[in-house]
């Protein structure tokens, strides 16, 4: 075990934006996209929602994937996968609320096994799965999800039986919020957003705002900061003694399973090698009164 300093290297945001139909959550996922990359081709729109992405074509040139049912967590991930293969930039998946409870999705597939509760055992493996896919992505990932009016049954002072709503809940498996960095909730049709869930401390507490492309560019720029891995790529590359690199490798713990380091390393010890290899010299013998002897 060793104790290091924490640092902030680069990193891929994960944002979430929940609301009900109609709040404006894909417009809000593309201009966020947009922010972030500035670049309307490495955006992908994976569409559940009957090809409603296409709807906002004018905004630029960005690609989607139409996703229809079966709404697996298998197809959603090999979807992610091919907007990777793609070397897209921003992945948007619009929404992820029908991998849980859409046609073919989470809660129908346990349905169909018999509804029991030993049956998560072969469910919750396959959801996970879904998330991995999300968190481990190389891109920047916006998912988008729907929310519902959510209720219970209370007893009021007399005894009565009374619904009472208790305000909206996201249509996805509980916990969803805590995988991201920042998940924006919409509060109004008028696109007013608020952070539910914030790691930058950007928008935590702060009044209600419609998102737009400054929103992407502040995510960016704060996703930025920290350890360029451009730099420390040069710095390895510069490298010529192992006593170095030991030191960019406790310099920098987060590359600890990267191959740079162990790259570099190797090619070092063969240079050392064939240095060492080269400089071997037949030493001259001497007598015992210093005279060479051939």
């Amino acid at each position: 075990m060793k104790l290091q300093q924490a640092q902030r290297s680069q990193v891929k945001l994960r944002i979430g934006l929940s609301g009900p139909s109609g709040y404006g959550k894909t417009m809000s996922a593309l201009l966020l996209a947009y922010g972030i990359t500035n670049n309307w081709n490495k955006i992908a729109v994976i569409d559940t929602e009957n090809n409603s992405a296409s709807l906002y074509s004018h905004l630029g040139e960005f690609n989607v994937l139409n996703l229809e049912e079966p709404y697996s967590p298998e197809r959603y991930i090999k979807a992610i996968q091919t907007c990777e293969e793609a070397n897209m930039e921003v992945i948007i998946v619009d929404s992820i609320s029908h991998e849980w409870s859409g046609k073919g999705g989470c809660l129908e597939m346990h349905e169909k096994l018999g509804g029991r509760f030993q049956d998560w055992a072969r469910i919750t493996p396959l959801h996970n799965q879904f998330i991995d896919s999300v968190i481990q992505s190389k891109c920047h990932v916006i998912a988008t999800t729907r929310r519902k009016v959510d209720y219970s049954l209370d007893r009021d002072m007399n005894g009565k039986t009374k619904v009472m709503k208790l305000g909206t809940k996201e249509i996805t498996r509980e916990g969803w919020e805590y995988e991201l960095t920042v998940n924006f909730e919409f509060i109004n049709d008028n696109h007013l957003v608020k952070a539910s869930k914030d790691r930058t401390g950007l928008f935590m507490d702060k009044p209600e705002f419609v998102i737009n492309p400054a929103t992407g560019k502040k995510l960016k720029s704060w996703c930025s900061e920290g350890v360029s891995l451009d730099k420390v790529k040069k710095e390895i590359a510069k490298c010529h003694h192992l006593n170095g690199l030991k030191h960019i490798y406790e310099k920098y713990p987060a590359l600890a399973k990267d191959p740079l380091i162990m790259e570099r390393k190797s090619v070092i010890e063969n240079t050392n090698a064939q240095v060492i290899e080269e400089n071997k010299v037949e030493q001259p013998k001497t007598t015992e009164n210093g005279i060479n002897r051939k």
